[in-house]
């Protein structure tokens, strides 16, 4: 579905503001936007806090914390239509203690029935308007999502789970709000196992692709234009983990995947110590930086070769500067030295990040020469 220089991080981010922000937006009112934990990381995922500035939202706070009342301004409600958050939600609007004056609630998918009614009944004159947008996955990359259900692979595959077709309805639901974002109808497709005892639901790619293809038959069937939409000519392929297991016992060598793996990078960020510096830095590692999207992808051994020839560049620029100074090149000396000081310093990272890398790798290599079997992420 993804096309070059596509990205679904700004998809998801006009999605929120058209749905969302535009649609409960009034001129020159600020609004409060209340997330819970999983739309805190949906949001955080395509924009920064700037951003929602821009768009009159005067702060975001955390559906699950205590909060104080603001009983002049109005409240968004992005939130996940669980008990949990719908309770939190209707202790703000309590007739004793009510926070804010109206609240604009926005559901990322289907809100159960019994759920909605027990906000109808209870806060339903407070709530301006109710919405469900169809958002329930997080944008980690510009085209890559996950569904941040970290137990999903137990449920599935563990002999003894109780709860594999719940987690199975649940993928299926979030895969055709994915389709729903991007505004396609994918022909839906699978790896049919052949020569297996599998029942219907024993095949995973099988069962999902058909429930997927049951939701997505359902979302445009109600949608609200009334019209059902066609298929498009997008293809969604499903594929079992059955299909290569071996990939996921082994460390991948590509300088993204190499340096989650082996190190302790949390939330995309990478923390180190310059060699004859004690003092700790720290480096984001994302999409805004053109340098690390051009080298995430190579093998590290491609990485060992590219960064030492930008320093080359680098310093061949610097040289240039070099000769008769004038006022004149000695301005744009001056303008040019911040870039210069924040792409040498960018370069050391990478530079330093490879060679954590290295260093890991080429301990678990002779760790496993001394005995072991072939290096896998279990040694």
């Amino acid at each position: 579905m993804a096309t070059a220089g596509y990205s679904l991080k700004i998809v998801v981010w006009q999605k929120i503001k058209n749905l969302i922000l535009d649609d409960c937006m009034e001129e020159g009112e600020w609004k409060i936007l209340i997330l819970d934990h999983y739309t805190t990381k949906l949001l955080s995922s395509c924009c920064k806090m700037s951003t929602l500035m821009s768009e009159k939202i005067s702060v975001v706070e955390d559906l699950h914390k205590n909060r104080e009342p603001v009983p002049n301004m109005k409240a968004i409600y992005f939130i996940t239509p669980t008990e949990k958050s719908i309770e939190a939600l209707i202790n703000d609007f309590r007739k004793k203690n009510q926070k804010y004056k109206a609240a604009y609630v926005y559901f990322t998918d289907y809100c159960p029935d019994n759920l909605f009614s027990q906000l109808k009944t209870t806060c339903s004159k407070s709530i301006k308007r109710c919405k469900e947008v169809n958002l329930s996955f997080l944008s980690h990359e510009s085209q890559v999502f996950t569904f941040d259900i970290p137990g999903a692979f137990y449920s599935i595959y563990s002999p003894d789970s109780k709860d594999k077709n719940d987690i199975m309805e649940m993928m299926a639901e979030k895969i055709a709000t994915v389709c729903a974002i991007l505004d396609e109808n994918p022909g839906v497709r699978y790896r049919k196992e052949y020569g297996n005892d599998y029942s219907f639901t024993g095949n995973n790619a099988e069962y999902l692709a058909h429930l997927t293809e049951e939701k997505l038959a359902n979302h445009y069937k109600l949608a609200e234009e009334c019209n059902i939409k066609g298929k498009t000519q997008s293809q969604l392929l499903i594929i079992d983990r059955g299909f290569d297991p071996i990939s996921s016992i082994l460390h991948e060598l590509t300088f993204q995947a190499m340096a989650h793996d082996l190190l302790a990078i949390e939330n995309n960020i990478y923390r180190y110590e310059i060699k004859n510096d004690s003092t700790s830095k720290e480096a984001l590692l994302d999409e805004d930086d053109t340098l690390w999207v051009n080298l995430r992808h190579l093998h590290i051994a491609e990485v060992g070769d590219k960064i030492p020839k930008l320093v080359k560049e680098l310093a061949k620029s610097s040289k240039a500067t070099e000769g008769k100074v004038t006022v004149s090149s000695l301005s744009q000396m001056m303008k040019k030295l911040p870039a210069f000081r924040k792409q040498k310093a960018k370069q050391t990272t990478y530079l330093t990040l490879a060679e954590d890398c290295m260093k890991h790798f080429n301990g678990i290599v002779k760790k496993n020469v001394q005995g072991r079997t072939g290096p896998s992420r279990w040694n």
